[in-house]
């Protein structure tokens, strides 16, 4: 047995193991696809804000959310987080999840119906992080 530490990326490793992961759920809950789901939003042909995540299981696991600052507090956000629910309800989705830091926005996600299922309290050197999640309905 060998091991290896790697302090680059190293995408061709990280798909092996994702491809690991994916079987091992095969073999436990079934087949079940994962696809990817985005939304993303354009002023002028530049990209002002996004949603990005994937579908799997009946759950939309959100990867990322972003809105170019001059847009947050417009309602450019909750517009896409809509656009994307009616998307993964859509494939099935049951509910949706989000994970964000103390110092992101976790109040931006209550306000959708989000509710904190879990927390790492903050430390030096770390804001704290939460964990949400959304039963979604039709």
């Amino acid at each position: 047995m060998k091991f290896q530490v790697i302090n680059e990326e190293a995408p061709l490793l990280v798909n092996v193991l994702v491809e690991g992961v994916r079987q091992h759920l095969h073999d436990q809950i079934g087949d079940e696809a994962t696809q990817p789901l985005s939304v993303a939003a354009h002023d002028n042909g530049e990209l002002i804000g996004g949603v990005s995540g994937r579908t799997i299981y009946g759950n939309f696991l959100i990867e990322v959310v972003w809105v170019d600052k001059r847009y947050r507090g417009t309602g450019l956000g909750r517009k896409l987080m809509a656009l994307a629910e009616v998307q993964a309800i859509g494939r099935g989705c049951k509910v949706s999840q989000v994970d964000t830091l103390s110092i992101q926005v976790p109040l931006f996600y209550q306000k959708l119906g989000f509710e904190i299922v879990g927390d790492i309290p903050e430390f030096p050197g770390s804001p704290g992080r939460y964990f949400l999640m959304k039963t979604l309905s039709k």
